[in-house]
């Protein structure tokens, strides 16, 4: 595989020199010990009564199955792999993609705090017993089903998506369908994990098209 030219040369990289020119785009990677500290934080605000459950229809139709499991923890790898794919080789898109991110989940945040939300989705007991299974029951066990509405695995999801759309080396039809295709499973998984009501997957629809628009609508 052909990677094209570097953006940026890291190899005399200083914390030093992190207001460099050069560097000072590295401050913007600091969205993730942020996006750690509110995740925390928000779980401690909402008093437990305050939540209202998220529920529709159309949730009761989809089944439970642990083999979406892979597609939701690849949202991990994809969101980490975009950053530093477009910080080697793309820092425009860089910095754009880091501020949909920070925008899109400041406004989800921010809904949290408004809106306290909860699932009640999760199975009693699993169909199958097997080890996709029993990853899903570590991640019921570290991620509670709260602060639900909208789904940040979805807007994570659509802000890779959206930089890959703008990285000049990714924008061949077969790759961008690769990354249309990721979108949709990621997106799938939350609710076929029991994860999200399909409500929440829509919500993050309008708000990532608000940071598409700030961040992506107007190219210099």
């Amino acid at each position: 595989m052909k990677y094209p030219a570097l953006a940026a040369d890291y190899r005399n990289f200083r914390f030093q020199k992190i207001n460099e020119p050069q560097y000072r785009h590295l401050w913007l990677l600091l969205i993730w010990p942020a996006y750690l500290l509110r995740y925390f934080l928000v779980e401690q605000l909402n008093p437990a009564e305050s939540y209202t459950v998220i529920h529709c229809p159309l949730d009761d139709m989809i089944p439970f199955h642990e083999g979406f499991v892979v597609f939701y923890v690849l949202w991990y790898l994809a969101i980490v792999g975009m950053h530093l794919y477009t910080m080697l080789f793309d820092l425009d898109v860089f910095r754009r993609y880091s501020k949909f991110l920070i925008i899109s989940l400041t406004i989800s945040t921010a809904v949290f705090l408004l809106f306290p939300s909860c699932q009640e989705l999760r199975p009693a007991e699993f169909p199958r017993d097997n080890l996709l299974a029993g990853i899903v029951g570590v991640l019921y066990a570290v991620d509670t089903n709260t602060n639900v509405f909208p789904s940040e695995h979805a807007i994570g999801a659509l802000a890779v998506l959206a930089a890959a759309i703008n990285t000049k080396s990714l924008r061949s039809p077969v790759k961008i369908a690769a990354f249309v295709l990721l979108t949709v499973l990621i997106s799938l998984s939350t609710v076929f994990l029991k994860q999200h009501s399909i409500l929440d997957v829509l919500a993050a629809l309008p708000i990532c098209a608000v940071a598409y628009g700030v961040c992506y609508g107007r190219r210099e």
